[in-house]
Parts: structure tokens; sequence; C-alpha cells
């Protein structure tokens, strides 16, 4: 059995001798530890990830980790086991590359999650969905309309477990009442290299400036729109001779990718968010 332990807490001495030797207490291997220390901040990271032989009481662990150390170095932290496929929902409008994407990955295993179901405002993409054999549930929105809609979202979400959402390229705001219950848990990719050219058309935009290079962000979704915590983002290069449409076709094909990675690297339980950024672990 694997374990993946994830802690923040204040800077001091003593966290990785003291986390180390619980593990081995409980007879347990550390396999991998990567820590970080944010000095301007006096915030101390660390993702440790350990063996054991005999089958762990997870219930235990927690109760007696939170006892002897959380409380003693004051920890925010948290503890995954590698037997649980997270429950990854995702919401998507009309453009169909990036679900395509995370679908294939999916289907090919390289993605371990589960995905209960697709949601969209739309019914354009239900053909994808019938695909992959994915339930796929239609739920309009409109100003007069969202309110209602977010609800039966949230109804959605919790009849079916889900731990996490990706919108891979869902064409609507989502509003602080799904937010506020999934902080730090929805995903989102913008067609741009955040924070430059923000807003509904950032290809033409970077057309029109005469870039030299185009890019896409995947981050957190938070209240500020597309000012979440970055979680990844990657850059190609253009030129005088490329037309709108070829930075729209590079930029959808940089979509895909950092979609990808950012939802590659939440389920590994690699990603850290504090004062709107993140400590990404390799």
């Amino acid at each position: 059995m694997k374990l993946t332990i994830l802690i923040n807490c204040p800077d001091q001495s003593g966290i990785i001798r003291s986390v180390t030797t619980f593990i081995h207490q409980q007879k347990g291997n550390v396999v991998y530890l990567d820590q970080h220390v944010d000095k301007q901040a006096g915030v101390f990271f660390m993702r440790l990830k350990s063996e054991f032989e005999e089958e762990l009481d997870l219930s235990k662990f927690k109760k007696d980790f939170g006892q002897e150390l959380a409380e003693k170095f004051h920890m925010e932290w948290d503890a995954y086991t590698d037997v649980y496929k997270p429950k990854m929902a995702i919401f998507v409008s009309k453009y169909n590359h990036c679900l395509y994407d995370l679908l294939s990955r999916y289907n090919s295993g390289e993605l371990s999650v589960d995905i209960p179901f697709i949601l969209s405002n739309h019914t354009d993409l239900e053909y994808v969905a019938e695909q992959f054999d994915i339930p796929y549930f239609h739920v309009p929105v409109t100003k007069a309309t969202k309110e209602k809609a977010e609800d039966k979202q949230l109804e959605l979400l919790e009849q079916y477990e889900v731990d996490f959402i990706v919108l891979a390229r869902y064409m609507q705001i989502v509003s602080p009442k799904v937010i506020d219950v999934f902080p730090q848990k929805i995903i989102n990719i913008h067609h741009s290299f955040l924070p430059a050219f923000a807003g509904a058309k950032p290809y033409h935009a970077a057309f029109e400036r005469g870039v030299k290079i185009i890019g896409a962000t995947s981050h957190y979704v938070t209240e500020d729109l597309d000012a979440g915590p970055i979680i990844e983002q990657d850059v190609t290069t253009v030129s005088h001779t490329h037309a709108v449409k070829d930075f729209i076709a590079k930029g959808r094909d940089l979509e895909r990718i950092v979609l990808s990675r950012a939802v590659q690297l939440h389920v590994a339980r690699k990603t850290m968010v504090y004062n709107n950024k993140t400590v990404i672990f390799s």
C-alpha cells in the first residue's frame, strides 16, 4: 500500500525528522520526499510518499499523525492512498479538443480517475460522451436560470460524489456558490498566457499586438475571474507569417497539453496552494 502525505506549516526545525520517524514507527518506508521553504512567508511545504507492506488502517494513521505531529507543528495536512481513484466531473460547452484529449487519456489508462459524468450548457458534445459511454447532462445556463442551473450542478456533483471538476473550455463563469463547495478543486484552462491577454478573444488580441509567442494557462478557479493560482503554463512560437487561424490552431494544441498536465499534477497530489500561488512538486 502506498501513501502520499502533503504538509504545510510554519517553518521550524525537526519537521522532516519527526515525520520520517513516525512513518518508520508505523512500519512504513519513505520512497520519495520533496520539500520547499518560502523564506519570505516563513512557510514549510512537503510532499512525502511511503510504502507499507501490511494493510494500513488509514483512519487510525490520520488520528495518530494528527495528535503526535500535526498539532505540535501546527500543520495543514492530508494523506491519500493510491487505492482510491478521484472522481472527476468534466464541464464543457461547444469546443471538443480538450474534452477529447482528457477522455482519450482516461480511456488509455494514462489518467487515473473515474469520470462519473460530463456536464454542458449545450447539447453539441453529447455524441462525444456516448462514444466513451459516459453519462452526459445538459444544464442550460442563462442570466435568468443561472441560479437554478448551479443548484442542478451541485445536486449532480453531490449525487455522484465528485472530488474535483475540470472546465474543459466551459464558457460560463462559475459563481461562488459552486467554488465555495470545491475550493482549489476546480481546474480551468485559459486560452492565453495569463496574466496577459485575458478576455474573450486573446488570440485575436495577440495577433493584433504582433507577439512572437502565444501560450495557455491552467489554474484553479477562484472568485476573481482568470486570477486563480496557476498550475501549469506553456508557450509556442509564432511569427508574422501566421494568420489568426494559425494562432488558434497552435493555441488549441497548447490548451490540450497544458490542461492535461495540470489535471495529472492535481490527481498525483503534487499541487499545494497558498497566497493565491501554487507549490508544484516534482
